[in-house]
């Protein structure tokens, strides 16, 4: 009796605890709030998050860098124009 006690028990104790383990990330929050990950899939959707940030900050740069563009053309400001020309180059794709 005691050899087919101890494989049921273990079996409710694994079981148990895989009830309590968080959620590999949060799911209902957008990229820019989530801080908490956890086992791979937790993982792959950092990795996912932080390409999707980066990307949204080139895109929030060549978009501040095109509105100062235009600023600096409506001033007629040379040296303003090659810096924000500059910028568009390199934060654009």
């Amino acid at each position: 009796m005691f050899n087919k006690l101890v494989p049921v028990s273990l079996i409710i104790l694994l079981s148990a605890c895989g009830a309590t383990q968080p959620p590999p990330y949060q799911k209902d929050r957008k990229p820019e709030d989530r801080d908490q990950y956890s086992g791979t899939e937790g993982m792959t959707q950092y990795q996912k998050d932080q390409s999707y940030l980066a990307s949204k900050e080139l895109s929030d740069k060549c978009t501040k860098a095109k509105i100062e563009l235009a600023i600096a053309k409506a001033d007629k400001n040379s040296s303003e124009i090659k810096k924000q020309n500059a910028l568009i180059s390199s934060t654009c794709i």
